[in-house]
């Protein structure tokens, strides 16, 4: 039977549909079954307390998660719109690469062999707004190459907004399209869309200016500073960046992808920006460690690379298709046995929270009931909690030891002082009244605290950043204590359940060297709401020569200390 160019070009597009719904009922399954990743459960909070920003992000995805929480309260409800835009990406993708008339097969061989985009089918982080703003960019970007028009440029300016508001790393998309066609700069439309895009971003940037640029200075100096150099993560990012592009055909995607021949702007932009993420990404791993999932804006580019390339040669090997067949296969034969709850997926290290927490959640509250949960370093299992328990009774105490969150500047801690709460801890924090339980997350200790009071919001700061002394030399800081509470911080022991303490602790690593208490007179500090006290704290430097870590740390027993400072620095020679 002959069939004209219009019959295979409507076969070809019912396919694809065909292909669409498939891949939005097998991510509607996996995001019904599944119970939340850690991350999903921390952005949820983020919904409950929507802003302009996060310590952690930009606000897209609390947007994305209120937005479909409000029809569903439950897992798929959280992720109902990741579904939704997971398709729509794809779908996008496909009216790209129309264009160059690539093989419809091919397109759905390498889509679904891609593992990158199988976890961002249901997984609701910021990765997920962040690949569909960056699919749309590429979309329209292709427009507006060819098409110097005032609308598209106001589309643009939309989409790259969107792309700042869903994760950081959408500047990678936009500094390096700019980077792959520098001609953009003579454009008066491309300046227009920089300043719409910057005045939709404003009210990020003057939520950051009022939180002291939070953001900033955790992904700039304090993530590094915690992680440092690590020789396995220099290690295993390709292979990490070959399992994203598929576990059997990964080195065969990006290897097509990037000898694609460069035949207009719009691959040029593409080549520009798969090769430049995943050599930006590949770079910080020397400063400390990168996620494999986070160069997920290389992978629209790749793709497309990846179809292009083959369209070029007129032909793809004849093993290719056998082998992403088998890549595909693999791939539902995971996701399928994790909708099913195979007992031996359960088990596995990177899937075991899919199947262990709403468990883990009961255990906890049978002890703890309707009182609010404290859980110390670490932001996923009080958010876990909160989720589960529908509330937000999980509190995440984040201590010396481990670093600020958004925990720190959400109203939570206020509502908790001076209650009684439950603290769970996979360490024992005091010696007595404590009792150890079995989870479904391994062993806990519990225990109660009366009069609850704790300073974590309080933000201590110094005009030193970094400082050389010699072993034991005295130093003397001047702190400025912030009192960002409602109500007037008074730091006296007496007739307090809890003593309270004020510590310069200095960390060798991730170790701490030792913690140097203040004064008494910390104890006689009052300070009013919203405002400021100088206190002057002498030190002395360690003995032992060599580079530290020095915070300060208040301290309410029994709890470890909070992380009240940004990281000095201090090198003993």
């Amino acid at each position: 039977m002959y069939l004209s160019g219009n019959d295979n070009a409507a076969r070809s597009e019912k396919t694809v549909w065909y292909f669409l719904i498939g891949w939005t009922i097998l991510n509607a399954l996996q995001a019904y079954t599944l119970e939340l990743h850690a991350d999903e459960a921390y952005y949820w909070v983020y919904s409950r307390f929507l802003d302009w920003g996060y310590y952690d992000h930009p606000p897209m995805v609390a947007i994305f998660i209120r937005l479909g929480y409000t029809l569903f309260h439950n897992e798929f409800g959280l992720r109902l719109l990741t579904v939704i835009t997971s398709t729509l990406s794809v779908w996008i993708l496909w009216l790209i690469i129309k264009q160059y008339n690539a093989n419809w097969k091919l397109f759905i061989l390498v889509i679904a062999s891609t593992f990158i985009f199988h976890i961002y089918g249901f997984s609701t982080t910021p990765d997920a707004p962040l690949l569909f703003f960056t699919v749309l960019f590429y979309f329209f970007y292709k427009k507006y190459i060819d098409q110097d028009k005032w609308s598209l440029a106001v589309i643009l300016a939309f989409v790259v907004a969107g792309l700042l508001y869903s994760k950081y790393h959408g500047i990678l998309v936009i500094g390096l399209t700019v980077a792959s066609n520098i001609k953009l700069l003579k454009r008066p439309s491309f300046w227009f869309i920089a300043c719409l895009a910057a005045i939709l971003y404003i009210p990020h940037i003057l939520w950051q200016i009022n939180h002291g640029f939070p953001s900033i200075n955790y992904h700039l100096s304090e993530r590094s500073s915690d992680e440092g150099f690590d020789i396995s993560t220099v290690l295993g990012y390709i292979p990490g960046q070959v399992l994203m592009a598929g576990p059997f055909i990964g080195w065969f995607i990006l290897y097509f992808a990037f000898t694609t021949r460069i035949k207009d702007t719009f691959i040029r932009c593409l080549l520009v920006n798969a090769i430049g993420t995943l050599a930006f990404f590949f770079l910080s791993t020397f400063k400390g460690n990168v996620q494999s999932h986070w160069t997920l804006v290389a992978y629209a580019p790749v793709v497309l690379l990846v179809l292009i390339h083959f369209k070029q040669r007129g032909t793809q090997p004849a093993w290719f298709t056998k082998l992403a067949i088998a890549n595909i296969a693999l791939i539902l034969v995971i996701r399928i046995g994790l909708i099913l709850g195979i007992p031996a997926l359960q088990h596995l290290p990177h899937l075991e929270s899919y199947f262990s927490t709403r468990k883990w959640v009961d255990q906890v509250k049978q002890r703890a009931g309707n009182s609010p949960v404290v859980i110390p370093d670490g932001f996923q299992e009080p958010s876990w909690y909160s989720f589960y328990t529908n509330s937000l009774n999980g509190f995440a105490y984040d201590s010396r030891y481990y670093r600020r969150t958004q925990y720190d500047i959400w109203p939570l801690e206020d509502s908790l002082q001076h209650k009684r709460v439950y603290c769970v801890s996979i360490y024992k924090l005091k010696k007595d009244s404590v009792e150890s339980f079995n989870t479904s997350r391994g062993p806990r200790f519990g225990f109660w605290i009366d009069d609850f009071r704790s300073y974590q919001k309080i933000l201590i700061t110094t005009t030193s950043k970094t400082l050389a002394a010699s072993p034991g030399q005295k130093l003397t800081f001047d702190l400025k204590i912030n009192n960002p509470y409602s109500s007037t911080i008074n730091f006296s022991n007496a007739n307090a359940i809890h003593s309270v303490h004020l510590a310069a602790c200095f960390f060798s690593g991730k170790t701490m060297a030792f913690a140097a208490p203040a004064g008494r007179n910390f104890n006689e500090i009052l300070i009013k709401p919203h405002q400021y006290i100088h206190y002057l704290f002498p030190v002395s430097a360690p003995l032992q020569k060599g580079r530290y870590d020095l915070i300060f740390s208040i301290r309410t027993d029994p709890m470890p200390g909070g992380r009240n400072s940004s990281i000095i620095n201090l090198t003993v020679q």
